[in-house]
């Protein structure tokens, strides 16, 4: 009996990973047909903030659905929402570590090559890795290690773009370049596990936690536009250079963020890391055929390493889905067996 419930646990993870998987890619290959066109681009930071309402306003639906009836709804809301300034405290914290991520890796990306940028940036999947191992007391092992650096690894090699040489000179401070890339790696790893912590510690309707979290990610989104934007939307428009196609981009991000959600919720951040690395082969490949990308032996390589990390990650019966009560040691925790 046992074993069954682990082989319908395992498969459900890997439909998790499919559905995710594909509606990243379909949302990357949308994603980089509205900014190669020749229409007006729009102001990407309203496109994220847009996102954020969508998702709030699809997780209403959802726990309306979830409550059964509007008294039991309005209930919900009241106490977990209205009612709890801490619990909306508490999930603002990843909108805010998302929002500096962000600004990080935008300030490391200006400071440091674009092939160093590429490859620093990939070590968020280990720091994740390691974020769940001490702020969930789980294990790993040794092969689910070994799986994680060898999906790093290969997701360096899926986007390696050899650097070409330009005329222009520019000022780079590659040591502000590498602790803006420490922290936007620190800050994803954290980020991710932290919600992970927060929907699995309590009963609480992932739906009402999203509702939380979408609310101060409204807030903070706002803020970025003002700040990055403000100026020119004040006189192109909120809506400048929106067409079918960004609308088809905001709806795809945001059921991916609802879906990613729930990955969470019932797989894990590592997992979300697989699906990730696996829509990055996936949508390069669907480039091939839909833009004209040249597939290279770097591409190739670094497919053939995410498909083995993959397999190699499903490869333990370790359960990295729950948080465990005990307290294992440092060594076992990193070092598994």
């Amino acid at each position: 009996m046992a074993a069954v419930r682990e082989n319908v646990h395992l498969l459900f993870k890997l439909y998790c990973l499919a559905v995710m998987t594909l509606v990243a890619a379909t949302y990357t290959i949308a994603l980089r047909y509205t900014r190669t066109s020749d229409k007006e681009l729009y102001f990407s930071t309203t496109a994220v903030c847009i996102t954020e309402v969508i998702k709030l306003l699809l997780s209403v639906g959802i726990l309306a659905k979830e409550t059964g009836n509007l008294g039991r709804f309005k209930a919900s809301l009241r106490e977990n929402v209205l009612g709890s300034p801490k619990e909306l405290m508490k999930l603002s914290v990843p909108s805010l570590v998302y929002a500096v991520q962000n600004n990080m890796a935008f300030l490391a990306l200006s400071n440091l090559d674009a092939a160093v940028y590429q490859v620093t940036y990939q070590l968020k999947i280990p720091c994740t890795a390691l974020c769940t191992v001490l702020m969930l007391n789980r294990t790993l092992s040794r092969l689910q290690w070994i799986s994680v650096f060898m999906l790093c690894g290969g997701v360096v090699l899926v986007q390696w773009r050899p650097a070409q040489a330009t005329g222009v000179v520019v000022e780079q401070n590659p040591l502000l370049g590498f602790g803006a890339i420490a922290v936007a790696v620190l800050c994803s790893g954290f980020a991710g596990v932290y919600f992970e912590k927060v929907l699995k510690s309590s009963d609480t309707s992932l739906w009402v936690r999203n509702i939380q979290m979408y609310l101060s990610g409204i807030v903070v989104t706002l803020v970025g536009v003002y700040l990055s934007d403000g100026a020119e939307i004040k006189e192109k428009g909120f809506f400048y250079g929106y067409t079918y196609y960004v609308w088809l981009v905001i709806f795809l991000a945001s059921v991916g963020g609802l879906y990613t959600s729930v990955v969470v919720k019932y797989t894990d951040n590592i997992m979300k890391g697989f699906s990730a690395a696996a829509a990055i082969v996936l949508s390069t490949i669907a480039s091939v055929m839909l833009f004209g990308l040249q597939i290279t032996l770097t591409f190739a390589l670094g497919t053939l390493l995410v498909c083995v990390s993959i397999y190699l990650y499903g490869l333990p019966r370790q359960d990295t889905t729950s948080i465990q009560q005990g307290e294992p040691t440092s060594k076992e925790r990193v070092g598994g067996v």
